[in-house]
């Protein structure tokens, strides 16, 4: 149905710069809402942003306001998740997701589909 294959992690310094890439295939027009989530070992899963095909409305977690920003390139199927200023507390492995349109998009339960993850490191 859809397939999502991350890229665009790595190590960095605190205060740097990634960004992350999301290129989704298939029946994405059944998908209109893609959420980016990271898990930290041994922490739960948590909500980092989110976007919609369509329209292009964002959200984000209180935790990366101001720092993080989620984009789409529509032509491409393709979605992108710009982190700055980057904290050793960001490290995680990061995953996009991809949902239908969707009321409650911080649930991670709420999305069908999953990339399979890409490391962010985070050094002091």
């Amino acid at each position: 149905q859809v397939q999502l294959v991350e890229s665009g992690g790595g190590l960095v310094q605190a205060g740097g710069s990634l960004r992350l890439s999301c290129a989704a295939s298939g029946r994405t027009f059944s998908r209109n809402t893609m959420g980016w989530f990271r898990q930290a070992p041994g922490k739960e899963r948590e909500f980092v942003a989110a976007i919609s095909w369509s329209g292009g409305s964002t959200y984000y977690a209180d935790s990366v306001k101001g720092r993080f920003t989620t984009s789409r390139d529509n032509a491409k199927n393709t979605v992108y998740l710009q982190m700055n200023s980057l904290k050793p507390e960001d490290t995680a492995v990061y995953y996009c997701a991809a949902g239908k349109g969707l009321l409650r998009l911080s649930v991670s339960q709420n999305y069908d589909y999953w990339g399979q993850g890409t490391q962010v490191t985070v050094s002091s």
